[in-house]
Protein backbone atom coordinates (compact mmCIF):
# COMPACT_ATOMS: atom_id res chain seq x y z
CA UNK A 1 0.00 0.00 0.00
CA UNK A 2 1.25 3.49 -0.78
CA UNK A 3 1.37 6.46 1.53
CA UNK A 4 -1.42 9.01 1.44
CA UNK A 5 -0.74 12.23 -0.43
CA UNK A 6 -0.48 14.21 2.80
CA UNK A 7 1.99 11.70 4.19
CA UNK A 8 4.11 11.82 1.03
CA UNK A 9 4.05 15.61 1.14
CA UNK A 10 5.21 15.70 4.75
CA UNK A 11 7.88 13.12 4.01
CA UNK A 12 9.21 15.14 1.08
CA UNK A 13 9.09 18.61 2.57
CA UNK A 14 10.68 17.76 5.89
CA UNK A 15 13.05 14.98 4.81
CA UNK A 16 11.63 12.54 7.34
CA UNK A 17 13.94 9.54 7.57
CA UNK A 18 12.25 6.26 8.48
CA UNK A 19 14.84 4.06 6.78
CA UNK A 20 17.72 4.80 9.11
CA UNK A 21 18.05 5.90 12.71
CA UNK A 22 17.19 9.54 12.14
CA UNK A 23 20.83 10.61 12.01
CA UNK A 24 22.04 12.54 8.97
CA UNK A 25 22.34 10.48 5.81
CA UNK A 26 25.77 10.42 4.20
CA UNK A 27 29.04 8.90 5.36
CA UNK A 28 31.25 11.44 7.21
CA UNK A 29 28.45 13.46 8.84
CA UNK A 30 26.57 10.34 9.93
CA UNK A 31 29.67 8.82 11.53
CA UNK A 32 30.54 12.11 13.22
CA UNK A 33 27.08 12.38 14.79
CA UNK A 34 27.12 8.71 15.84
CA UNK A 35 30.57 9.13 17.39
CA UNK A 36 29.48 12.26 19.25
CA UNK A 37 26.19 10.91 20.62
CA UNK A 38 27.15 7.33 21.39
CA UNK A 39 30.92 7.46 22.06
CA UNK A 40 32.08 10.97 22.97
CA UNK A 41 29.12 11.87 25.19
CA UNK A 42 29.29 8.63 27.22
CA UNK A 43 33.04 9.15 27.67
CA UNK A 44 32.43 12.71 28.81
CA UNK A 45 29.73 11.44 31.14
CA UNK A 46 32.19 8.98 32.66
CA UNK A 47 34.68 11.78 33.34
CA UNK A 48 31.96 13.91 34.88
CA UNK A 49 30.75 11.09 37.12
CA UNK A 50 34.27 10.42 38.39
CA UNK A 51 34.43 14.02 39.61
CA UNK A 52 31.76 13.10 42.18
CA UNK A 53 34.54 11.51 44.22
CA UNK A 54 36.28 14.88 44.41
CA UNK A 55 33.25 16.70 45.74
CA UNK A 56 32.23 18.33 42.46
CA UNK A 57 28.50 17.84 42.80
CA UNK A 58 26.32 20.60 44.16
CA UNK A 59 22.62 20.67 45.06
CA UNK A 60 22.08 22.63 41.84
CA UNK A 61 23.70 19.80 39.87
CA UNK A 62 21.47 17.27 41.61
CA UNK A 63 18.33 19.27 40.87
CA UNK A 64 19.30 19.68 37.21
CA UNK A 65 20.14 16.01 36.82
CA UNK A 66 16.90 14.77 38.43
CA UNK A 67 14.74 17.37 36.69
CA UNK A 68 16.05 16.76 33.18
CA UNK A 69 16.23 12.98 33.76
CA UNK A 70 12.53 12.91 34.60
CA UNK A 71 11.67 15.33 31.80
CA UNK A 72 13.46 13.46 29.03
CA UNK A 73 12.72 10.04 30.53
CA UNK A 74 8.99 10.74 30.59
CA UNK A 75 9.34 12.14 27.09
CA UNK A 76 10.39 8.63 26.02
CA UNK A 77 8.13 6.51 28.22
CA UNK A 78 5.02 8.67 28.26
CA UNK A 79 5.50 10.41 24.91
CA UNK A 80 7.42 8.38 22.36
CA UNK A 81 6.26 5.01 23.72
CA UNK A 82 2.81 5.02 25.28
CA UNK A 83 1.36 7.99 23.38
CA UNK A 84 2.94 8.15 19.91
CA UNK A 85 3.70 4.43 19.44
CA UNK A 86 0.82 2.63 21.14
CA UNK A 87 -1.72 5.47 21.35
CA UNK A 88 -2.77 4.28 24.78
CA UNK A 89 -4.37 7.64 25.57
CA UNK A 90 -5.35 10.86 23.85
CA UNK A 91 -4.38 14.37 24.81
CA UNK A 92 -4.41 17.97 23.63
CA UNK A 93 -2.28 19.22 20.77
CA UNK A 94 -0.05 21.35 22.97
CA UNK A 95 0.68 18.42 25.28
CA UNK A 96 1.34 16.30 22.19
CA UNK A 97 3.91 18.90 21.15
CA UNK A 98 5.37 19.00 24.67
CA UNK A 99 5.73 15.21 24.83
CA UNK A 100 7.48 15.23 21.46
CA UNK A 101 9.89 17.94 22.61
CA UNK A 102 10.65 16.12 25.87
CA UNK A 103 11.28 12.88 23.99
CA UNK A 104 13.58 14.65 21.53
CA UNK A 105 15.63 15.97 24.45
CA UNK A 106 16.57 12.37 25.29
CA UNK A 107 18.61 12.24 22.05
CA UNK A 108 17.33 8.80 21.06
CA UNK A 109 16.30 9.79 17.56
CA UNK A 110 13.38 11.64 15.95
CA UNK A 111 9.89 10.61 16.99
CA UNK A 112 8.81 9.05 13.66
CA UNK A 113 11.92 6.87 13.36
CA UNK A 114 11.68 5.85 17.05
CA UNK A 115 8.03 4.87 16.70
CA UNK A 116 8.61 2.93 13.47
CA UNK A 117 11.44 0.97 15.09
CA UNK A 118 9.40 0.10 18.15
CA UNK A 119 6.36 -0.96 16.16
CA UNK A 120 8.57 -3.32 14.13
CA UNK A 121 9.92 -4.66 17.43
CA UNK A 122 6.41 -5.57 18.54
CA UNK A 123 5.50 -7.13 15.21
CA UNK A 124 8.63 -9.30 15.22
CA UNK A 125 9.58 -9.51 18.87
CA UNK A 126 12.57 -11.84 19.33
CA UNK A 127 12.52 -13.16 15.77
CA UNK A 128 14.97 -12.41 12.97
CA UNK A 129 13.14 -9.20 11.95
CA UNK A 130 13.36 -7.67 15.44
CA UNK A 131 15.70 -4.64 15.25
CA UNK A 132 17.15 -5.24 18.72
CA UNK A 133 16.51 -8.75 19.98
CA UNK A 134 19.16 -10.40 22.18
CA UNK A 135 17.66 -13.80 21.42
CA UNK A 136 16.85 -14.05 17.69
CA UNK A 137 18.81 -16.77 15.95
CA UNK A 138 21.13 -17.34 18.89
CA UNK A 139 21.70 -20.45 21.04
CA UNK A 140 21.64 -19.91 24.76
CA UNK A 141 25.32 -20.40 25.66
CA UNK A 142 27.10 -17.76 27.74
CA UNK A 143 28.97 -16.30 24.77
CA UNK A 144 25.81 -16.14 22.66
CA UNK A 145 23.91 -14.46 25.47
CA UNK A 146 26.69 -11.90 25.91
CA UNK A 147 26.78 -11.12 22.19
CA UNK A 148 23.00 -10.88 22.12
CA UNK A 149 23.03 -8.52 25.09
CA UNK A 150 25.57 -6.19 23.46
CA UNK A 151 23.63 -6.19 20.18
CA UNK A 152 20.27 -5.50 21.86
CA UNK A 153 21.70 -2.88 24.20
CA UNK A 154 23.75 -0.67 21.90
CA UNK A 155 25.07 -2.65 18.92
CA UNK A 156 21.87 -2.26 16.92
CA UNK A 157 22.02 1.53 17.33
CA UNK A 158 25.42 1.65 15.63
CA UNK A 159 24.20 -0.38 12.66
CA UNK A 160 22.52 1.30 9.71
CA UNK A 161 19.21 -0.42 8.98
CA UNK A 162 18.04 0.47 5.47
CA UNK A 163 14.60 -1.13 5.73
CA UNK A 164 11.78 1.23 4.71
CA UNK A 165 9.46 1.46 7.71
CA UNK A 166 7.05 4.04 6.29
CA UNK A 167 4.07 1.63 6.41
CA UNK A 168 4.41 1.40 10.20
CA UNK A 169 4.00 5.15 10.68
CA UNK A 170 1.44 6.30 8.13
CA UNK A 171 -0.56 7.91 10.93
CA UNK A 172 2.40 10.03 12.09
CA UNK A 173 3.51 10.93 8.58
CA UNK A 174 0.01 12.26 7.88
CA UNK A 175 0.06 14.45 11.01
CA UNK A 176 1.75 17.85 10.39
CA UNK A 177 2.58 18.23 14.09
CA UNK A 178 4.44 14.90 14.20
CA UNK A 179 6.31 15.74 11.01
CA UNK A 180 7.24 19.11 12.54
CA UNK A 181 8.49 17.47 15.75
CA UNK A 182 10.51 14.98 13.71
CA UNK A 183 12.12 17.74 11.63
CA UNK A 184 13.05 19.79 14.71
CA UNK A 185 14.64 16.86 16.58
CA UNK A 186 18.22 18.23 16.28
CA UNK A 187 17.18 21.59 17.73
CA UNK A 188 15.42 20.12 20.75
CA UNK A 189 18.22 17.63 21.32
CA UNK A 190 20.75 20.48 21.52
CA UNK A 191 18.31 22.52 23.61
CA UNK A 192 18.20 19.69 26.17
CA UNK A 193 21.98 19.95 26.53
CA UNK A 194 22.21 23.74 26.62
CA UNK A 195 19.26 24.48 28.92
CA UNK A 196 20.77 22.94 32.09
CA UNK A 197 24.00 24.85 31.40
CA UNK A 198 22.10 28.13 31.17
CA UNK A 199 20.11 27.37 34.32
CA UNK A 200 23.20 26.25 36.25
CA UNK A 201 25.14 29.35 35.22
CA UNK A 202 22.24 31.66 36.07
CA UNK A 203 21.64 30.14 39.51
CA UNK A 204 25.31 30.08 40.54
CA UNK A 205 26.25 33.24 38.62
CA UNK A 206 29.38 31.50 37.37
CA UNK A 207 30.84 29.86 34.27
CA UNK A 208 31.80 26.92 36.46
CA UNK A 209 28.15 26.44 37.37
CA UNK A 210 27.24 26.53 33.68
CA UNK A 211 29.81 23.83 32.88
CA UNK A 212 28.66 21.70 35.80
CA UNK A 213 25.03 22.09 34.74
CA UNK A 214 25.94 21.05 31.20
CA UNK A 215 27.73 17.95 32.44
CA UNK A 216 25.16 16.74 35.00
CA UNK A 217 21.88 18.00 33.56
CA UNK A 218 23.02 17.38 30.00
CA UNK A 219 25.75 14.84 29.35
CA UNK A 220 25.41 12.52 32.35
CA UNK A 221 21.65 12.66 32.16
CA UNK A 222 21.62 11.70 28.45
CA UNK A 223 24.09 8.90 29.13
CA UNK A 224 21.93 7.36 31.86
CA UNK A 225 18.61 7.82 30.03
CA UNK A 226 20.17 6.11 26.99
CA UNK A 227 21.33 3.08 28.91
CA UNK A 228 18.21 2.77 31.02
CA UNK A 229 16.07 2.79 27.86
CA UNK A 230 18.36 0.33 26.09
CA UNK A 231 18.17 -1.94 29.15
CA UNK A 232 14.51 -2.52 28.32
CA UNK A 233 15.65 -3.96 24.97
CA UNK A 234 18.45 -6.06 26.43
CA UNK A 235 17.96 -6.89 30.13
CA UNK A 236 14.17 -7.16 29.89
CA UNK A 237 14.44 -9.81 27.17
CA UNK A 238 16.98 -11.87 29.11
CA UNK A 239 16.52 -11.61 32.89
CA UNK A 240 13.43 -11.25 35.03
CA UNK A 241 10.05 -12.81 35.71
CA UNK A 242 7.36 -13.80 33.23
CA UNK A 243 3.87 -13.31 34.61
CA UNK A 244 2.20 -13.85 31.23
CA UNK A 245 2.73 -16.23 28.36
CA UNK A 246 3.89 -14.46 25.22
CA UNK A 247 5.50 -15.47 21.94
CA UNK A 248 8.73 -13.72 22.91
CA UNK A 249 11.15 -13.63 25.84
CA UNK A 250 9.95 -10.36 27.37
CA UNK A 251 10.40 -10.17 31.14
CA UNK A 252 9.56 -7.99 34.12
CA UNK A 253 12.66 -6.60 35.80
CA UNK A 254 12.31 -4.71 39.07
CA UNK A 255 15.46 -2.57 38.75
CA UNK A 256 14.69 -1.50 35.18
CA UNK A 257 11.07 -0.97 36.17
CA UNK A 258 12.12 1.66 38.70
CA UNK A 259 14.87 3.34 36.67
CA UNK A 260 12.85 3.39 33.43
CA UNK A 261 9.82 4.98 35.13
CA UNK A 262 7.63 1.90 34.67
CA UNK A 263 8.94 0.55 31.35
CA UNK A 264 10.75 -2.38 32.97
CA UNK A 265 7.49 -4.28 33.50
CA UNK A 266 8.14 -5.46 29.99
CA UNK A 267 6.39 -8.82 30.03
CA UNK A 268 3.23 -7.05 31.19
CA UNK A 269 3.62 -4.63 28.31
CA UNK A 270 4.09 -7.32 25.67
CA UNK A 271 1.05 -9.16 27.01
CA UNK A 272 -1.06 -5.99 26.75
CA UNK A 273 0.79 -3.65 24.33
CA UNK A 274 -1.86 -0.94 24.16
CA UNK A 275 -2.41 -0.60 27.91
CA UNK A 276 -1.40 2.76 29.34
CA UNK A 277 -0.55 0.97 32.57
CA UNK A 278 2.50 -1.32 32.64
CA UNK A 279 2.82 -1.94 36.38
CA UNK A 280 -0.21 -4.19 36.80
CA UNK A 281 0.47 -5.22 40.41
CA UNK A 282 0.14 -2.75 43.27
CA UNK A 283 3.84 -3.07 44.05
CA UNK A 284 5.00 -2.58 40.44
CA UNK A 285 5.82 1.12 40.60
CA UNK A 286 4.92 2.85 37.34
CA UNK A 287 5.59 6.60 37.41
CA UNK A 288 4.46 7.03 33.81
CA UNK A 289 1.06 5.58 34.70
CA UNK A 290 0.80 7.91 37.69
CA UNK A 291 1.41 10.90 35.40
CA UNK A 292 -1.26 9.65 32.99
CA UNK A 293 -3.70 9.36 35.89
CA UNK A 294 -2.92 12.94 36.92
CA UNK A 295 -3.42 14.19 33.36
CA UNK A 296 -6.70 12.30 33.22
CA UNK A 297 -7.88 13.81 36.49
CA UNK A 298 -7.11 17.26 35.09
CA UNK A 299 -9.04 16.52 31.91
CA UNK A 300 -5.85 16.58 29.83
CA UNK A 301 -5.83 12.85 28.97
CA UNK A 302 -8.84 11.01 27.60
CA UNK A 303 -9.61 7.58 26.15
CA UNK A 304 -7.05 6.02 28.50
CA UNK A 305 -6.71 2.36 27.54
CA UNK A 306 -6.38 -0.23 30.32
CA UNK A 307 -6.95 -3.96 30.69
CA UNK A 308 -9.89 -5.36 32.69
CA UNK A 309 -8.78 -7.29 35.75
CA UNK A 310 -10.71 -10.34 34.53
CA UNK A 311 -8.59 -10.52 31.37
CA UNK A 312 -5.39 -10.03 33.34
CA UNK A 313 -6.22 -12.93 35.60
CA UNK A 314 -7.32 -15.11 32.68
CA UNK A 315 -4.02 -14.65 30.87
CA UNK A 316 -1.72 -14.79 33.87
CA UNK A 317 0.74 -17.68 33.75
CA UNK A 318 -0.18 -20.53 36.04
Amino acid sequence: MSLSSSARTGLHRHNVNVKGDGLPAGGPLRHLVRFTVYVFLPALAGVAMWTLWWGWFSPVDLALFVGFYLMSGLGITLGYHRFFTHQSFRTTRWITWLLGVMGSMALQGPVIWWVSTHRVHHQHSDDDEDPHSPNAGRPHGFGDTLRGFVHAHIGWVLEYQPRDRSPQVRDLLADPLCVHLDAWFPFWGVFGMVAPAVIGGSVTQSWWGALSGFLWGGVVRVFLVHHVTWSVNSICHLWGSRDFESRDESRNNVVVGLLALGEGWHNNHHAFPYSARHGLQWWQFDLSWIVIRILSALGLATHVRTVPIERIEALRRR
